[in-house]
């Protein structure tokens, strides 16, 4: 008899799939959160590719700052995210002095940001915090389940013009990330290419902050594309591999998050994504032979 009762109140899975999909929060999250995961995937390639997932994990603190600069003088949060994302990304890429920032220049620049983001944080807790009390922990966490309307197409709109951008740039910086000797001696402006995809990144740091957090977002860049890496040694099939486990992560983590609303959705999607590249080693890795593809491809 409990067994008749636990089947008739348990729905089956095509059921369960009408009534999430039913909801606009559903929806709007699945929207948005694929835009965002396709970009955070294309660019996530060659932030690993490159060896600059420190430099992204930098750049989403530097979208908290950002997001409490722009609340402490009264606008929205997403104009500061762009706005220090894209100019920290910008003074990366040229002052690393090479083609590739290092390390040093991103320490340094994302210690005086933290320092910076403790200011702002502390100035808009003692004069305004009351008019947005869950800005700390959306711009930390995510809100993915809180995306409106028309924040759910400004997210397609934004993540539609960074695809291109990073397509359009993408068989040079391709070249340019193997060898940047070579690629600045065939006529690559490979100093400046690589300051303009760290604006890239950091354009896609503050969109995914939307729906991961700050805190978390290098983790949708770096694991899905790290996966790819491993996977497969052709570049064009890890960069289009790569935004689809990111989408398979954010689809993931949506739908768990659903079926148990105690989880968070940015820790359920970022789990989603972690167990990717867990299972990435389940196969021999293909980044052996990767560096000959890739200069296959870009010859």
């Amino acid at each position: 008899m409990r067994l008749q009762s636990l089947a008739i109140a348990t729905p089956d899975p095509i059921t369960a799939l009408g009534h999430m999909l039913a909801l606009p929060f559903i929806v709007h999250a699945l929207v948005a959160g694929t835009a965002i995961a396709i970009v955070s995937g294309l660019v996530g390639y060659f932030v690993v590719l490159r060896g600059q997932v420190f430099a992204g994990d930098a750049l989403g603190h530097v979208a908290y700052t950002g997001a409490f600069a722009a609340l402490a003088v009264g606008l929205d949060l997403r104009i500061g995210m762009f706005a220090a994302t894209i100019g920290a990304g910008l003074i990366l890429g040229l002052l690393g002095g090479r083609s590739i920032a290092d390390d040093v220049t991103i320490g340094t620049v994302f210690s005086w940001v933290l320092g910076l983001g403790v200011f702002f944080l502390a100035y808009y807790t003692t004069h305004d915090s009351t008019s947005n009390g869950a800005a700390n922990v959306n711009v930390l966490f995510g809100s993915l389940f809180g995306i409106s309307t028309p924040a759910m197409w400004t997210a397609v709109a934004v993540a539609a013009v960074l695809v291109i951008a990073i397509l359009t740039i993408a068989r040079p910086l391709l070249f340019a990330s193997i060898d940047s000797a070579v690629a600045a001696a065939a006529g690559v402006p490979v100093r400046a290419l690589g300051a303009l995809f760290l604006a890239l990144v950091g354009a896609t740091a503050a969109e995914a902050s939307q729906i991961v957090g700050a805190l978390l977002l290098f983790g949708l860049l770096a694991a899905p594309a790290a996966a790819a890496r491993r996977l497969t040694p052709d570049p064009w099939r890890a960069l289009w591999l790569a935004a689809l486990l990111a989408t398979a992560s954010v689809w993931a983590g949506i739908a768990i998050s659903y079926a148990a609303p105690t989880l968070p959705v940015s820790f359920t999607i970022m789990t989603a994504a972690a167990a990717l590249y867990a299972g990435s080693f389940l196969r021999r890795a293909s980044t052996t032979a990767d560096n000959v593809a890739v200069r296959a491809s870009v010859m």
